[in-house]
C-alpha cells in the first residue's frame, strides 16, 4: 500500500515505473493524495493524429493516469476493470490537465471521475473508472 504521507516527488517517483505514460506521453504528477490527484501533460507533435486534433488514446492515457494515482494512494493495489470516457470538446491549449476524485471507495470496488481540460480551461473528456482492489 502506497502510503497517504507520500509528497509529490516521492509520488512521481513511484509511479515513474509507468513507463508508457510518464516517458512515451510525457504524463507528470501535479497533485495526489488518497482519492485525488491531477496530472498534465504537455502537447507534442506525437500526441496529433493525422487530422490535427489530439489522439484520443493521448487523452486517455493522461486520465488513466491520474486514476492509478488517486486509487492507489492509501489503498490496497488497485486495478482499473472497466473504464468509459466521453470526449466532449477539441483541444485548443498546448497543455492537457488531467482530475481524479473519487466518486466511492468500497472494500473491493471503487468508483472514480476524471475531468480532462486544456489550458485554456475547455472541457475535453470525462472519464468514468470502476477499479478492483
Amino acid at each position: 500500500m502506497l502510503s497517504e504521507d507520500m509528497t509529490v516527488e516521492q509520488i512521481s517517483e513511484y509511479f515513474s515505473g509507468d513507463k508508457f505514460a510518464t516517458q512515451a506521453a510525457g504524463c507528470r504528477v501535479v497533485e495526489g493524495s488518497r482519492g485525488h490527484a491531477i496530472c498534465e501533460m504537455e502537447l507534442a507533435p506525437v500526441h496529433y493524429n493525422a487530422q490535427g486534433g489530439v489522439m484520443g488514446g493521448a487523452i486517455f492515457t493522461l486520465a488513466d493516469f491520474a486514476l492509478a494515482i488517486a486509487c492507489n494512494i492509501g489503498e490496497e493495489p488497485t486495478v482499473s476493470v472497466s473504464n468509459t470516457i466521453e470526449f466532449m470538446s477539441a483541444c485548443k491549449g498546448t497543455k492537457l490537465i488531467a482530475e481524479c476524485s473519487v466518486d466511492k471507495s468500497g472494500r473491493k470496488l471503487g468508483f472514480y471521475t476524471v475531468d480532462v481540460r486544456d489550458d485554456t480551461g475547455r472541457a475535453v473528456a470525462r472519464m468514468s473508472a470502476t477499479c478492483f482492489r
